[in-house]
């Protein structure tokens, strides 16, 4: 059994969750509650379990470290029968079925519940459990066209497109992960648990509606004022690429100042107010390019490190991502012990540094069905 995150502070150990969903946003849930201290259990079909296994066994390593697997074939009434037994000692259950899944093979909420009335049901879907899409399939692009994500603007002139990162996938996680243990948490106060449904594409909605202009406005791109000149990606001589945000006028001042000598167009003091630069975000954008264009990496990096800027370089790769100096100052990346597979055992530590300390790379992703004698006979202690 994965130990708990430290000797001094319980963090989440304690809570036992069972994990019966597959892939990304459930793996990722229930990885955040994991590295915390809880007992995660995946529960896997026995013909080869989780496919991230076979798809993407790195991503699966990474996303299902610090858990145990028990092979249970819930299509078989052996195994119905065995996970209300399971659900006895359990304070959670995480799932990302297809609403009304678990009701047809009589694992619902409200069996579930009859196991255990403290118990906590978290589905995660794409759409959620009710409404005109919640059977419809799904994968992060559609939730993000939905949830408003496309219409946060970030350019006058260039409509946004998809980004590499599962942008719903991951904040649905998030979610998923928080609700759960605050749901655990009331469920130990008042004994009584609740089902969470957790929709991704509201997820989604929740972190773009915060930026997206609200209806009644829809200002054109041009005319939204968090879209600026100044706070955007650039390319370099040497086909780099180069991060600035000079949105307080303090920043664009050090900046144009410190390096008029070198480019004598920055010595121009009109944009030097934030509505001056936003309402000629074309132009700025325009000189910023030509600006950057002129040096590689290696010049602006040494040129801008002395100068108190939010600017970053723009890594292109993982190796680059974790070769950075404060990634390895602050060690977000370290070694995982135990891993028998051929995947990398280097793997991100859990995000947050707790003062009390927690050891979030503990153990590396289990084999399938590799405790299921050890948890099955828990049943029976």
């Amino acid at each position: 059994m994965p130990v708990g995150p430290t000797a001094g502070w319980p963090g989440l150990r304690g809570v036992r969750v069972l994990d019966l969903s597959r892939l990304l946003p459930g793996g990722f849930a229930t990885l955040a509650m994991a590295d915390l201290g809880a007992d995660v259990i995946k529960i896997e079909s026995p013909n080869g379990g989780d496919y991230g296994r076979l798809v993407a066994p790195g991503a699966f390593a990474a996303l299902n470290r610090n858990k145990r697997s028990v092979v249970l074939d819930l299509r078989e009434a052996a195994g119905r029968e065995t996970l209300p037994r399971l659900v006895e000692r359990s304070d959670a259950v995480v799932e990302s079925h297809r609403p009304g899944v678990l009701e047809g093979m009589g694992l619902g909420f409200r069996q579930l519940r009859a196991a255990n009335r403290r118990v906590v049901l978290c589905s995660i879907t794409g759409y959620g459990q009710t409404g005109p899409y919640a059977r419809r399939p799904g994968h992060d692009l559609n939730f993000l066209a939905l949830s408003g994500f496309f219409a946060v603007p970030h350019r006058a002139d260039e409509p946004v497109d998809r980004v590499g990162m599962r942008v719903a996938h991951l904040a649905g996680a998030m979610y998923a992960a928080l609700t759960t243990a605050v749901a655990v948490s009331s469920a130990r106060l008042t004994g009584e648990g609740q089902h969470l449904d957790v929709s991704l594409h509201e997820a989604a909605a929740a972190w773009s509606g915060v930026l997206a202009p609200p209806a009644e406005e829809s200002p054109a791109p041009a005319d939204d004022p968090l879209v600026t000149g100044d706070n955007d990606v650039f390319l370099l001589a040497d086909g780099r690429r180069i991060a600035l945000a000079t949105l307080e006028d303090k920043f664009w001042l050090t900046f144009r100042q410190a390096l008029s000598g070198e480019f004598p167009v920055l010595a121009d003091d009109r944009y030097d107010r934030r509505a001056d630069r936003t309402r000629a975000k074309d132009e700025v954008r325009a000189l910023l390019r030509d600006v950057f264009a002129r040096r590689d990496l290696a010049w602006w990096s040494a040129t801008l490190c002395g100068l108190d800027l939010p600017w970053a370089p723009v890594h292109e790769s993982t190796a680059e991502v974790l070769a950075a100096e404060h990634v390895v100052a602050r060690g977000l990346v370290g070694p995982l012990p135990g891993s028998k597979s051929a995947c990398p055992r280097q793997q991100l530590r859990f995000p947050v540094v707790f003062g009390s300390g927690l050891d979030s790379l503990r153990g590396a992703a289990p084999g399938h069905g590799g405790h299921t004698a050890e948890v099955l006979a828990e049943l029976d202690s």
